[in-house]
């Protein structure tokens, strides 16, 4: 039992671990029941149990195991922390648990798994038990079986990822063991109740029993679907929403939970392996499948189709295989062969699914071509084929080839087409069925209706009936307009019968059955929508890849659809003129009816009135409105004579048009008499009026159709010119929403060659306001008009180049009803604008030129033969222009030489995709596939510009088929999946460009998204960067949770990496383009240029695309500008064509002309995007004529004509005009500066010299006007000008640049330098090397002129961009950013180093280097740099009355210190006479300034404070600060020169703030420039390190004497607390790691004298522990430990060290624990252990650091509880009982200890915790035994007897150290202070067995140190050392030091001496400092050094004497001029040495 009670009492973690089984049990017994107690799931307490868990589930001791499992389960939960255990927890579980023979364990292991997976863990748990299943024993088998089944019962298969359980069932069903075969089978029907059917093709291959078993199990399951029963953490809304419905008896469930079951629906294709089948082709494929003889082809076929057979193929490259099969379909006679070919297409194309979509173009044509085949088995088959092959691709790709064979005169052909398209429709949903593709269809099944065949209408029936399914009856009603009753019915029929598919691809192989009847398809059916507002609700989506939503178009009612307003539209039969007689007669008054065709024209007028009063006064509802026309045309009806009359009639038509249900009908009785006086003069208006009217109610489109058709039918000129004025009025209040552009177009041309100018002018009008809405693309058709009538056309252009459509007025005011319509009109719009034009053009169809010898010269082996062939293809589609879709056997071709060996044949390869893009417009989408995703590949070529090629027609084919199709399937994941930097960087590139101009993206985007991360840590930085630029840019369509979701599957390291750049894309993540806005009734969408998508405002979208779908083809019309109108120019096209006298008189007048607020218009409208953003790579066209238009108003005719000129001499002269006219019309230049600026722009790309140059100095002559007139530019100004101009900084050409430069500094006047900054910023990142030159020296001067905040965004990121050029390629780049960052350096000093980031060690050598350079010649060099006039120093203070060469750093130093308010605060504005004694330093360097001494200089200064007369003592205090000021930039200026590369510049420099520092009244000037100090000092370190001593050139004695300087200096300051307290941690850092490498550096030990050296360096860092702030030095301490041990480069004693210093300052710990910041220290720690945990810290070498922190842990938790009792003014007699107290009681520090932990984030998952609370609990115990065995007394007499031991311990270290070699002088000195405070210590024991001369070597020593203190000593140290060495003892070798530094060391003793007795200088021991040259240990003062030795004494001495305080009074000089003399006389002594 005494063993028990040991364990006992230890805490249940520890229990836990026991070796005991029984303290185990009893641990984990408590641990279950304090789990159960926990109520905070994040309580610090879960976090000690981490490490555990494991051990509690697989505990070899049976008993102990079960309790462990329960206390397991309770933990995880419980615990917030659990989840990290999963891994270990699980494995532990499969293989320690289910293979207990207890069914307890057994079930219990089992529950962990579950709760896991509750936890959100499922993927771990599920990996770890499907590797269990390939265990050995069959126990763990079934057991992990089991739970798999448990699991996906509970979750179901949304959590649980059936997946790769499928794939391992097959092997379970073949075990040998019965028990994991039967478990297998429970798991299939599990699986089967979950995915149904999708689980047959995965298990088709096992035992055909046990296949038949299965069988008859599923069969037994319910139909009903499963639901999940148990729930996630994250799911708890739905576990409570499942829990309502159990309790509400689960019924209603069934209803609600649809949707999911559906979501869960898995694709059986998903689930299977896929097979590569073209390695297993037979070797003599492809020859016998062009055998002769049938039988051998058929057994290639039979290979193949035995292959195919596989429901799943691996991808690869089937082409040549899809080509001979295609062959036997369409080539071979045997029908049999053709049946099998087929079959084998079908294989393919269900096993490839959309990977197959490449090769669908190719094959669909052949198919249907073969549909004449009238054998039922070869139909069979080819409708099976041809409906697996819909299935790849998309019904918008094959459009084309099935409309090509809708008029085949086969009517087999026919129908096949028609019942494919049929069944293709029950694929499709109103989205993927869109108006643009249903629209052709419909128009060739309406003739098919009317077909002779039957089969053939019957199919049509169908095929219109599916459609009429699928869109709704509303949106196919419109195409339907002249179909009778009768098929109208048999439509609707078909559809009735129709059922459509659930989702579109379903099934595995789906094309395999028919679907004439798609009855037996489709889980639950989805029903049509309701007849009139489904479909519209789902029509957004229905744009190809979803483009704006423009609202409800204001047009609706007169959409193409031919729709009145209503929701039904009017239609009318026409009636017999009785009928209409007795209709009118119902409503208009008898004597009305009567005079209307009388005699008398006034008893007509006065019916008419009648008639117009009655009109006016019906119903709606009541008006007969084709009877009442009928009435108007009868007799004399149009051919009135009396215009009065004729007037009145007009104006009644108007008003039944408006008032009544005006159908078609009625309007064409009426049209032709409109149309006959629409050119009458006098009755023309109100013809015009009416034809309005009637547009109105009969929809625009269809009256323009009819009112241009009737006109060109007649004659009469007049009637057409005013038939096409009104057109283009009403095209303008319309709108020109679904206007059918075709069916005017030829009238049109007509018009324009008609000989009546009137009617030219009037078509030339019209084509100016369709221009408005089409575009350029409009000017296609008139291609081959006249050259003077094209020029007319031109010119209309140009006018309305620019501007925008205005809004349509009309056609909205009976909106209401027609609100539905909104999707079936903005789909007209979109057809009826852009989409039309494409269809207009006459194509060529260029299939039959494509010959089969072409196709194979282009696949020939001599690259000349494939040149020809492509020449050809070239030549072919130049000559067609526009060309239609298919295109034979090309693509492939072509595709083949996109890989080709010779790179030239690649690229023209990429000229000619360009081509057929620009030719085949739109129609080029089906190509996409086989052809574009080559071209992608093509940017992975090695060459740069096959790449450039590649990516420009890249962007040529998106122009024309939008991104959806090049996003849709797995071709671009494919092509990010290749590891190939190029293809890479040039793709992500590309993505990042152009997705965020989408709204919507196809879902196949996100297989990119694992290769994107892939990207993130390739090996490229290039990839790498163009991966984090695309991330945002993925993150908008794909959403944030959806990208951090696809981390899971990164590794543990690479996601932390990925997810931390996740966030910070979330933070830039673009907005998604918003749909344009909604049209309000005034201003609908079809006038909207502000329906572009606002994310991209000027990309490239010129005012012609209003119309185009903006995203599936962003820019249909962008290329087309480039074809035809590019021939205008770049300028405009043509003279001015008269220049006579006329002319030139007209430019005497003044050239601007002033338009009051045209600039803010300008300002608006940009901002408004209705027109272009000045903002492009090249200007395009249609940024030169949008100038144009708006320079027109601006500029006089003349220039206007000069400036768009094509010659350039004609810009010469205009520019010259300008110059002249600049000043005295400045107002109006200013009104249109932003044109003329935009108008420079535009020359820079001009490659005429003459003009550049006389552009330039227009530019330079206007920013000098403005900057005289003050003028300041606007944003929008610079931004569209200054860009263009930093292009031209890059010049070749000096001049050029030199202008350029000139003007950037002018800029700089007008335009804040801040905001020039971030342009200047861009233009480091052109790839102009001369371009990222010199902007970086412009950035430079910015920054030395306007200082450090002209830094945008902040001076550290513009740095950090600016720093990586020094790693540029470019020396002159490289240059450029250097003398950048020195200019910072300049300007702020060392801060720059923490600006700059992170710099390699080359990259970090060459700087330090420049800025030593410069800072020798930054006096003479400054003046150069001229600081603009403006810019006046902010600190009064700064401006020394000294040469402006000596001025100029220390005052940039000190204005950015003002700017800043960095440490000064800003003082009162002093006069600068008030510049106290300054005046005398100004006298003396008037003559010596010629050559400025550096040096001598600025060691006045830095006194110059000090030097005050004593009568002005009082006065001065008030203003020290200013004088302060005027010294810090001084300061600043010498700490600079500190780090100079050159030695002796370097060595002045220490000696001037040695003299500062030595002297207490001057030293406080260095506060504040410690830091600076200090790291300006380890620079020279480092610098002396790496670059000095390894140079041979230089004198070793210079090295030593820096050495010497640097160690000097640095005593003094850290004696001086106050000083020594300023110093960062981070700079205390890097001062330790400098010191501590010197001390470990062998080279010094070979310099003479440089064992001395290092024990200076010795005494220096133990001054450093001492004095520095105890909070930092630990810290940085800490942090130079942890670096040490991560880098493996370092020396293992570089740590060691490290450890001692820490050490050290442990035992320092009580005196200094109260002056420490705990909490900081606590997190360093804390951090030390993240890096090293336990673990990790014991696999070490040395175990030293481990008990290093161990050591320092305890003795804080000791100190702690004492320091928060105490309050510092307690007697030192308290204190000291309190430590003893806290000794005695450490439990009492438990609180406070861990009270300091606020600092560390999770503190409960910190080791930290963990480890304190054991030491405390530790030492709580020991505490408790101690107290138990000692009274209070007795431990009081221990503590005696221990402090008689702690003395002789410390003496003997002292004696230990007098007797090493290296520590001679510090034991000697710490004895002297030991003997001055203890006067009684016994020596004698310790002397006792030495030698006599060791002993009179200590008493020596003794002697020399006290005489030293006190003044005397250090000229008898040259005696006092011995100079023999002897063997007994080692100090020896420090022997005396060279004559010439000990000269200056006894003249500096004797000066010093002298200073004492006058009272000059404060002569306690602190004051005490080091000469600068000679540095030998004794030379400091070590009193403190042994304070800390003696701390441990501190607790126990009775009297210990307080240490002495530092703070000493500063006294000031009392004679300045004989102390400045003094020291200048020393100085010049001490140089004088040194030389």
């Amino acid at each position: 039992m005494g063993d028990d009670s040991e364990w006992m009492k230890l805490p249940i973690d520890q229990k836990c671990e026991h070796k005991i089984w029984k303290a185990r049990l009893n641990g984990y017994e408590e641990a279950l029941k304090l789990f159960q107690r926990i109520e905070d799931e994040k309580s610090p307490e879960w976090g000690k149990y981490l490490g555990l868990v494991k051990k509690f589930v697989t505990d070899s001791n049976a008993v102990a195991q079960l309790k462990g499992l329960e206390a397991a389960l309770a933990y995880i939960e419980n615990a917030h922390v659990a989840g990290k255990t999963t891994g270990e927890v699980v494995s532990g579980v499969v293989g320690k648990v289910f293979n207990q023979p207890k069914a307890r364990a057994k079930e219990l292991g089992s529950d962990i798994c579950l709760m896991y997976i509750e936890i959100e863990k499922a993927e771990v748990v599920q990996d770890e038990l499907i590797k269990g299943l390939d265990n050995k024993n069959p126990k763990i088998v079934v057991a992990c079986i089991e739970t798999l089944r448990k699991a996906l019962c509970e979750f179901g298969s949304k959590i649980i990822t059936l997946k790769p359980v499928v794939k391992v069932l097959p092997k379970l069903f073949e075990s040998r063991e019965k028990a994991v075969r039967d478990e297998a089978k429970l798991l299939a029907v599990e699986i089967y109740r979950w995915i149904r059917d999708a689980l047959r093709a995965p298990l088709q291959n096992i035992n055909s029993v046990q296949l038949k078993d299965l069988e008859e199990e599923w069969v037994k399951l319910p139909t009903t679907a499963p639901k999940q029963t148990r729930f996630l953490r994250s799911q708890q809304d739905l576990k409570a929403k499942f829990e309502q419905q159990q309790a509400a008896g689960g019924d209603e469930a069934d209803g609600d939970n649809d949707e999911e079951t559906e979501a869960v629906q898995v694709d059986p294709y998903e689930l299977l392996e896929a097979v590569e089948i073209l390695s297993k082709l037979p070797k003599d494929f492809y020859e016998k499948i062009e055998a002769k003889k049938w039988q051998e082809r058929k057994e290639a076929l039979e290979a193949v189709e035995a292959l195919t057979k596989n429901p799943k193929l691996e991808n690869g490259d089937y082409g040549d295989l899809v080509r001979a099969l295609k062959k036997v379909i369409g080539k071979d006679a045997n029908v049999m062969l053709v049946a099998m070919a087929a079959k084998c297409l079908a294989g393919l194309a269900a096993g490839l699914r959309k990977k197959f979509g490449t090769y669908a173009g190719l094959v669909v044509p052949t198919i249907l071509e073969k549909f004449k085949e009238k054998k039922p088995q070869v139909v069979q088959a080819l409708q099976e084929a041809i409906d697996a092959v819909f299935l790849t691709t998309t019904l918008q790709n094959i459009s084309e080839d099935v409309l090509g064979v809708m008029d085949n005169k086969n009517p087999s052909i026919k129908q096949q087409a028609s019942l494919f398209l049929a069944r293709s429709f029950c694929h499709c949903t109103p989205s993927t069925l869109p108006k643009s593709v249903l629209k052709p269809f419909c128009a060739a099944f309406l003739k098919q209706v009317n077909d002779s065949a039957p089969e053939v209408r019957d199919a049509a029936f169908e095929a219109l009936g599916t459609a009429m399914k699928v869109v709704g009856e509303k949106a196919v009603n419109p195409y339907l307009t002249d179909v009778d009753k009768l098929k109208l019915d048999k439509i609707k029929e078909c559809a009735d019968k129709v059922q459509l598919v659930g989702k579109k691809g379903g099934g595995g192989g789906g094309g395999g059955e028919k679907k004439e009847k798609p009855a037996a398809k489709a889980p639950p059916p989805v029903e049509a929508p309701a007849k009139s507002s489904g479909p519209s609700k789902k029509a957004p989506p229905a744009k190809a890849a979803g483009p704006p939503k423009k609202g409800k178009p204001a047009s609706a009612p007169s959409a193409k659809s031919k729709k009145a307003p209503d929701t039904k539209e009017v239609v009318e039969t026409e009636l017999s003129l009785e009928v209409c007689e007795e209709r009118a007669a119902a409503v208009l008054p008898a004597s009305c009816m009567q005079l209307l065709d009388s005699g008398n024209w006034k008893e007509r007028l006065a019916s008419m009135e009648e008639f117009q009063r009655a009109v006016e006064q019906m119903d709606k509802s009541e008006m007969p409105c084709q009877a009442l026309v009928r009435m108007l045309a009868k007799k004399p009806g149009w051919k009135e004579t009396n215009f009065q009359v004729m007037q009145m009639k007009l104006h009644i038509v108007g008003l039944i048009a408006q008032k009544g249900l005006f159908s078609k009908t009625s309007a064409l009785v009426v049209l032709d008499g409109l149309v006959d006086k629409v050119g009458d003069v006098k009755c023309g208006s109100n013809a015009k009026e009416a034809l309005t009217a009637i547009g109105e109610a009969c929809s625009l489109p269809w009256t323009a159709e009819q009112v241009v058709s009737m006109a060109f039918a007649q004659k009469n000129p007049k009637n057409q010119a005013e038939t096409l004025n009104w057109l283009a009025n009403a095209m303008k209040e319309f709108g020109f929403a679904g206007i059918n552009v075709k069916a005017f177009i030829n009238n049109v041309k007509t018009a324009l060659g008609a000989t009546n100018p009137a009617v030219r002018t009037s078509a030339i009008a019209l084509l100016g306001v369709m221009y408005l809405y089409m575009g350029a693309p409009l000017r296609m058709f008139f291609e081959d008009e006249k050259p003077a009538l094209l020029s007319q056309i031109d010119a209309e252009f140009e006018k309305m180049q620019g501007q925008s459509p205005p809004a349509p007025i009309r056609g909205t005011t009976k909106k209401a009803g027609a609100e539905e319509e909104g999707d079936a009109a903005e789909e007209e719009e979109v057809d009826g604008g852009a989409g039309d034009i494409m269809d207009l053009l006459p194509r060529t169809d260029i299939s039959d030129k494509i010959t089969y010898d072409m196709v194979s010269k282009i696949s020939d082996k001599n690259w000349k033969v494939r040149k020809e062939g492509l020449d050809e293809v070239a030549a072919i589609i130049s000559e067609a222009k526009f060309i239609q879709a298919s295109i034979g056997e090309l693509p492939m071709a072509l595709k083949g030489r996109l890989n080709d060996s010779n790179k030239l044949l690649v690229q023209q390869t990429l000229n000619i995709l360009q081509q057929i893009a620009t030719a085949m417009g739109p129609f080029l989408k089906q190509h996409v596939k086989n052809l574009g995703i080559p071209v992608i590949t093509v940017l992975g070529d090695s060459k740069a510009n096959v790449r450039a090629a590649a990516m420009t027609t890249l962007n040529a084919w998106v122009e024309q088929t939008g991104m959806k199709e090049w996003l849709e399937g797995e071709d671009l994941s494919e092509e990010l999946k290749k590891e190939n930097p190029f293809l890479r960087q040039e793709l992500l590139g590309w993505l990042a460009e152009k997705l965020p101009t989408l709204r919507t993206v196809p879902a196949d985007l996100m297989l990119c998204v694992p290769h994107l991360y892939a990207c993130l840590e390739d090996r490229s930085g290039d990839v790498r960067k163009k991966a984090q630029d695309a991330l945002p840019t993925f993150m908008m369509h794909l959403s944030y949770e959806k990208m951090v979701k696809a981390t899971g599957k990164l590794k543990p390291a690479s996601k932390d990496q990925v997810v931390g750049m996740l966030e910070k894309a979330r933070a830039v993540m673009p907005a998604k383009p918003a749909a344009p806005a909604k049209a309000a009734a005034s201003k609908p969408a079809s006038s909207a240029p502000a329906a572009k998508p606002a994310s991209a405002p000027a990309r490239n979208q010129s005012p012609s695309e209003d119309f185009s779908e903006p995203e599936p083809k962003p820019d249909t019309k962008k290329a087309k500008p480039a074809g035809p109108a590019a021939k205008k120019g770049v300028v405009g096209k043509k003279p001015p064509v008269k220049a006579g006298a006329k002319d030139e008189e007209d430019r005497s007048g003044p050239i601007f002309i002033l338009v009051p607020n045209g600039k803010e218009q300008r300002i608006k409208e940009e901002r408004a995007l209705k027109i272009l953003k000045w903002n492009f790579m090249t200007p395009r066209d249609e940024y030169v004529e949008q100038l144009k238009t708006q320079m027109s108003t601006c500029l006089a005719k003349w220039l206007q004509d000069e400036l768009f000129h094509f010659d350039f001499q004609r810009h010469v002269k205009a520019i010259g005009a300008m110059i002249e006219h600049m000043e005295p019309e400045y107002d109006a230049v200013i009104g249109c500066l932003d044109l003329v600026l935009k108008w420079f722009t535009l020359r820079f790309f001009d490659t005429n010299t003459s003009v550049l140059m006389k552009a330039l100095e227009f530019l330079k002559l206007l920013f000098t006007m403005l900057s005289r007139k003050n003028y300041q530019l606007s944003d929008y100004e610079a931004s569209s000008f200054i860009p263009y101009l930093i292009l031209k900084v890059g010049e070749s050409k000096d001049v050029v640049r030199k202008d350029v430069r000139a003007i950037l500094t002018m800029l700089c006047k007008v335009y804040a330098a801040s905001k020039v900054f971030p342009f200047l910023m861009d233009g480091t990142k052109s790839k102009n090397s001369k371009q990222r030159s010199e902007c970086l020296e412009e950035l430079g001067c910015l920054i030395e002129n306007f200082g450090m905040n002209v830094c945008q965004p902040t001076p550290a990121k513009a740095l950090k961009e600016i720093a990586i050029h020094i790693g540029d390629r470019d020396t002159t780049v490289r240059n450029a950013a250097l003398n950048t960052v020195v200019a910072a350096y300049n300007t702020c000093g060392d801060q720059v180093f923490k600006l700059i980031g992170n710099l390699s060690e080359k990259e970090m050598s060459m700087l330090e280097e420049r800025i030593k350079r410069s800072a020798k010649k930054t006096p003479v060099a400054s003046t150069k740099q001229e600081r603009p006039q403006r810019e006046q120093p902010t600190n009064p203070n700064a401006t020394f009355l000294r040469k402006p060469a000596q001025e100029e750093v220390p005052n940039k130093l000190n204005q950015a210190r003002a700017q800043n308010a960095h440490l000064e605060q800003s003082a009162p504005s002093i006069p600068k006479e008030f510049q106290l004694d300054l005046d005398v330093f100004e006298n003396n360097h008037t003559c010596a300034s010629d050559i400025p001494d550096l040096v001598q200089h600025k060691l006045d200064e830095v006194l110059e404070p000090v030097m005050i007369p004593e009568r002005k003592m009082r006065s001065v205090s008030p203003h020290f600060d200013d004088i302060h000021n005027s010294t810090a930039s001084t300061i600043n200026f010498v700490i600079s020169q500190v780090a100079s590369g050159d030695i002796n510049t370097s060595i002045q420099a220490l000696a001037q703030i040695d003299e500062v520092l030595r002297q207490a009244d001057k030293a406080e000037a260095m506060s504040g420039h410690i830091d600076q100090f200090l790291i300006a000092t380890f620079m020279q370190l480092r610098l002396i390190y790496n670059t000095h001593m390894a140079d041979d050139r230089l004198d070793k004695k210079d090295i030593f004497k820096l050495y010497s300087c640097i160690i000097g200096n640095m005593l003094s300051l850290f004696s001086m607390e106050s000083l020594a307290r300023e110093a960062s941690m981070g700079v205390l850092k890097d001062l330790m790691h400098g010191l501590i490498t010197l001390m470990l550096d062998s080279r010094v030990e070979d310099i003479e004298d440089g064992q001395q050296l290092i024990r200076s360096v010795n005494l220096l860092v133990v001054r450093v522990l001492e004095k520095s702030d105890q909070t930092n030095i630990l810290s940085a301490l800490l942090v130079l430990l942890q670096d040490s041990l991560i880098s493996t480069a370092g020396s293992p004693m570089f740590s060691e060290l490290v450890m001692k210093c820490l050490w050290r300052m442990i035992r320092f710990l009580p005196q200094t624990i109260n002056s420490i910041n705990l909490d900081r220290i606590l997190l360093d720690v804390h951090n030390f252990m993240k890096v090293f945990p336990k673990e990790k810290l014991k696999q070490l070498k040395s175990d030293v650091p481990h008990r290093t922190l161990k050591t320092l842990l305890h003795t804080l938790c000791r100190l702690t509880g004492a320091k928060v009792r105490l309050r510092p003014q307690q007697p030192e007699s308290l204190k000291k009982q309190h430590f003893a107290f806290a000794e005695s009681d450490p439990s009492m520090s438990v609180s406070q200890i861990l009270d300091h932990m606020s600092m560390i984030e999770n503190r409960n998952e910190s080791e930290l915790e963990a480890h304190l609370r054991r030491v405390v609990k530790h030492s709580a115990n020991l505490s408790g035994l101690k107290s138990d065995k000692s009274t209070e007394k007795g431990a009081l007499r221990s503590d005696d007897k221990v402090i008689k031991a702690k003395v002789s311990d410390i003496l003997s270290e002292i004696f230990k150290k007098i007797g090493s070699k290296e520590n001679t002088k510090e034991g000697l000195t710490e004895l002297y202070e030991y003997k001055q405070k203890y006067s009684d210590a016994d020596l004698e024991p310790f002397l006792r067995n030495t030698s006599q001369f060791f002993q009179s070597y200590v008493e020596r020593g003794l002697r020399m140190i006290e005489s030293e203190r006190e003044g005397k000593g250090r000229i008898q140290t040259s005696t006092v050392i011995p100079q023999h060495s002897t063997d007994s003892f080692p100090p020896s070798s420090s022997t005396v030091p060279n004559g010439e530094d000990l000269n200056a060391a006894a003249y500096y003793e004797r000066l010093k001496i002298l200073r004492q007795r006058r009272g000059l200088e404060n002569s306690t021991p602190e004051e005490d400092r080091p000469p600068l040259s000679s540095l030998r240990p004794s030379v400091a003062s070590s009193t403190d050094m042994l304070h800390s030795k003696l701390s441990q004494l501190k607790e126990s001495r009775e009297h210990f004497q307080q240490e002495q305080s530092h703070s000493h009074s500063p006294t000031r000089s009392s004679s300045p001029a004989s102390n400045l003399d003094d020291l200048k006389k020393r100085l010049e002594r001490i140089k004088s040495n040194r030389q």
